[in-house]
């Protein structure tokens, strides 16, 4: 699916040095209005109240809908493979709305 695109036309994407050591983010803060989605990629260290965006994407509403889709399907193939992803026990423990309200974008 990532080499082709709805008519089966090859794409060629390239993957910079800069960009292919990644980086590393354990919270994700997401942000709405009619025509975006912002992500926030952060790093937010243990006992710490401070983090730092390290990357932000801004989608449009249709791949921002991809993007779920295909997330959920290569959850789905990892459980298959490696078994069910565990949860937090209590996903009240991790702070999700860190003051944002909901599609200030």
């Amino acid at each position: 699916m990532a080499d082709e695109d709805n008519k089966g036309q090859k794409i060629d994407i390239t993957l910079g040095e800069d960009v292919a050591d990644g980086v590393y983010a354990n919270l994700a803060i997401i942000t709405h209005s009619h025509s975006e989605f912002i992500v926030d990629f952060v790093a937010l260290m243990p006992g710490v109240t401070k983090g730092k965006v390290k990357s932000r994407v801004i989608l449009t509403p249709q791949h921002a809908k991809r993007l779920l889709l295909a997330l959920d399907e290569n959850i789905k193939r990892y459980e298959s493979m490696h078994g069910q992803i565990q949860d937090y026990d209590d996903p009240r423990a991790l702070p999700l709305n860190l003051g944002r309200t909901k599609g200030d974008a």
